[in-house]
């Protein structure tokens, strides 16, 4: 069985930028770690992408903070991350998850059996939306989530959100 691997937003921002957290800068080893447990030919970036009028999109205004706003800094993946990811298919996505990211990789689950781990961040926002729109898009695929690779907003949302994707059949590891 092919075994893919979606790492969602270690981007900057996330990890000790505008919406960074010490929950977030405390998984990067375990993130690269597991980086390099996959074929690179096998591993799905997400990377959250907004423009300059951010603050104006409904997002913006129900969190007013600048963040990831294309071609920053912030926006960038975490330069260790980056590195290890030559190769790895990036997906820009101007919201939480990434249907685009889910077509593609149902194409995959329509050629052979795969199973599908998550990890990144937020888990309690860009994470949980990929993994619910990946399950709802592939039902029969397994999927799961390493909580030890995945960091929330907070400790308590993060296992809220844990919660969350095991009541809809998205294992931990």
């Amino acid at each position: 069985m092919r075994k893919l691997l979606v790492v969602v937003d270690m981007q900057n921002d996330f990890i000790d930028g505008a919406l960074g957290t010490a929950e977030a800068l405390a998984i990067v080893e375990n993130v690269k770690a597991k980086i390099r447990e996959y074929d690179q030919k096998d591993i799905f970036v997400t990377m959250d992408t907004h423009a300059p009028d951010y603050l104006s999109t409904q997002e913006g205004r129900n969190l007013p903070v600048e963040h990831c706003i294309k071609g920053t800094e912030g926006w960038q993946l975490r330069s260790d991350i980056a590195e290890l990811l030559p190769k790895a298919k990036v997906y820009e996505k101007p919201t939480f998850g990434s249907t685009r990211l889910a077509e593609d990789i149902a194409k995959i689950a329509a050629e052979e059996d795969i199973e599908i781990e998550l990890i990144g961040l937020c888990t309690d926002i860009c994470v949980v939306s990929n993994a619910l729109l990946l399950k709802a898009t592939m039902p029969e695929v397994p999927i799961s989530v390493d909580p030890a690779c995945c960091a929330g907003v907070t400790p308590e949302s993060h296992e809220a959100a844990l919660k969350t994707m095991q009541m809809c059949q998205i294992m931990q590891k």
